[in-house]
């Protein structure tokens, strides 16, 4: 026996053995998000006028806050297929077939059928797409300002996210993607209701979008978390089996959209139930089969009686809300579009506001000075190239709002 191999090691060879450990370059290459800066820093100040997380400030409706609690008495609390509940699959089935004319089926049914999938949130949904479409040093083609996972999941597939500048109206037009579009392109991402600026694409960017990414033989990624949640001035389309019902445009709503469109929608913002991590995918068969593979080895199911309730949130009317949430958005416009330039926000809760030339200042300096004074928002930078901005969140109280506003606009003025 060697006695040798029952001797502790070194003191000094177990510190050389823990020095090398450490995160893979995949992780050390990825960027903290800069919104949880900002909620940390949001903690560290009770008493601050806070227009920065987009966490709606309205209650979960009651008939699916029953729901969920009723499934989870019912013992609906094991594993449900990974394509999702079948109930809440049925009902995602009907409501596109209401919205866009799609027929679709639970993601990988053989055949050529689009194919639909519950995801644990948009931001699941996101990862298994970018997962099942990107391989090391392909690119895919994302708005500018954009959501902050969007380039860092690139990231994570040793691919890279390359940022289309949408201009001072916001839309990410055909003709600002076009150039960007290499060989190497796999998708676009394309969002409307859009974070951070809430602006809601017109139905011809959205025709022409489509046309260009079917011309060039890649997807066309649209995310519409915010879809139900976009105001009245913006509801310019119909739906595909109900023209009283108005809808903002979506690529997803034209002809034939389904074997180019890979459609991502979700519940946590427009029915208040964000921490509930639900969302859906629908689109090409191929493309959802691939991310159910994925799906299966990560999250494996999304929560499943919060699945089950999800179902009732076709049935909730959030109108009300919606309309609540607007004059929120003619309030920020009315205050500070005078002073500097807004992009028109048709949706979602968030403005994307210039910070004024004059002031000489960044997007990060206004921030810290609106600080000092007791706002919080988050500075344009941690959603885009440039830091010329700040991105207001108005999920908060129209009070609380008006209070921030008077403080910020006081500050633009000097």
């Amino acid at each position: 026996m060697d006695e040798t191999a029952s001797q502790p090691v070194p003191a000094q060879a177990n510190h050389d053995a823990i020095r090398t450990l450490g995160p893979s370059r995949r992780a050390a290459s990825l960027q903290s998000s800069g919104i949880r800066r900002i909620l940390a820093r949001a903690a560290t100040m009770p008493d601050a006028v806070n227009l920065t997380i987009g966490q709606p400030d309205f209650p979960v409706p009651e008939t699916v806050q029953h729901a969920a609690i009723d499934a989870i008495r019912a013992g609906r609390n094991g594993y449900t297929p990974s394509t999702g509940d079948p109930g809440l699959v049925a009902r995602i089935r009907d409501y596109l077939a209401m919205d866009l004319g799609w027929d679709c089926v639970p993601a990988g049914t053989p055949g050529n059928a689009p194919g639909i999938l519950a995801t644990t949130g948009t931001s699941g949904a996101l990862t298994l797409a970018y997962l099942a479409l990107l391989d090391p040093g392909d690119e895919c083609v994302i708005p500018d300002p954009y959501f902050v996972s969007y380039p860092e999941l690139a990231r994570m597939c040793h691919a890279t996210a390359v940022p289309c500048d949408t201009g001072e109206d916001g839309e990410m037009t055909a003709e600002r993607v076009e150039p960007l579009l290499t060989d190497k392109t796999r998708f676009v991402l394309f969002n409307t209701p859009a974070n951070p600026n809430g602006v809601v694409a017109s139905k011809k960017t959205c025709a022409d979008l489509l046309d260009l990414c079917r011309s060039r033989g890649v997807i066309l990624m649209s995310d519409e978390i915010y879809d139900a949640f976009a105001f009245p001035d913006a509801r310019t389309d119909a739906c595909a089996r109900d023209a009283s019902v108005r809808r903002c445009p979506s690529p997803a709503r034209l002809p034939g959209a389904q074997d180019t469109v890979l459609l991502i929608r979700g519940f946590g913002k427009t029915y208040g139930c964000t921490g509930w991590r639900l969302g859906y995918a629908a689109g090409p068969g191929w493309l959802l089969e691939a991310m159910v593979k994925f799906h299966q080895y990560t999250f494996v199911c999304a929560p499943t009686p919060l699945q089950v309730a999800a179902a009732s949130c076709f049935d909730a009317d959030m109108d009300p809300v919606v309309l609540n949430y607007q004059q929120r958005r003619d309030m920020i416009v009315d205050r500070l579009g005078p002073l500097t330039h807004i992009a028109p926000p048709g949706g979602a809760f968030y403005a994307w506001v210039k910070v004024p030339e004059h002031l000489g200042m960044s997007g990060s300096q206004f921030t810290e000075l609106a600080a000092e004074h007791g706002v919080l928002v988050v500075p344009g930078g941690v959603f885009s190239a440039k830091d010329t901005h700040f991105r207001i969140s108005y999920a908060t109280n129209p009070a609380r709002l008006a209070e921030g506003l008077d403080t910020l606009a006081r500050l633009m003025s000097k």
